[in-house]
């Protein structure tokens, strides 16, 4: 068997075989110009401290063009209202659970303590379920073109929010009629 001679064919390259030295070079220069351009892209792109407070405040007010998707529209907007108008037992349940914990410490009421927080856990539950079912009429009714799907985990999940934390903030107080 004679060995492997180069191929003579008009389809190779026609030029030397960069060195070792030379493609490593090559590499690192290749690597160092899109960094610069993502630096600068990036600066660019971000925002200046007093923007973000801006857009933080925005949110905070519920105006539709600083809200994510999940909080846009009239339905998600009336959800918002109708659970900040009322008082749920949700609300209370993570300052009681922290209740309930301290309470637990004391042996003489750990039995009583637990069976407390089962029963408010289940209270919020049963009313989370409730407010799911109304929230979900209500909204049949009041945006008829509307898809009521997630309405009532999107309900529940802010009435188990305490009232001070929930953003964006209540644009209604507990007692009010929703329009």
């Amino acid at each position: 068997m004679s060995p492997k001679t180069p191929d003579k064919s008009p389809e190779n390259k026609g030029k030397a075989t960069p060195s070792r030295k030379e493609a490593q070079a090559k590499r690192v220069v290749n690597s160092l110009a899109p960094a610069t351009n993502r630096k600068e892209k990036k600066k660019q792109q971000s925002l200046t401290r007093e923007q973000r407070v801006n857009a933080r405040a925005a949110y905070m007010r519920g105006e539709e063009s600083a809200l994510p998707m999940r909080d846009r529209g009239p339905a998600r907007r009336f959800v918002r209202n109708y659970v900040d108008s009322r008082r749920s037992v949700a609300e209370y349940l993570l300052p009681l659970l922290f209740v309930v914990l301290i309470i637990s410490r004391i042996t003489a009421l750990q039995n009583a303590a637990v069976l407390l927080m089962y029963i408010v856990f289940l209270g919020a539950l049963f009313e989370g379920f409730l407010l799911s079912k109304r929230i979900k009429k209500e909204v049949l009714a009041r945006f008829p073109e509307t898809s009521t799907r997630g309405l009532g985990t999107y309900a529940w999940s802010r009435s188990t929010q305490l009232r001070r934390l929930r953003a964006p903030k209540p644009q209604v107080k507990p007692g009010d009629k929703i329009s």
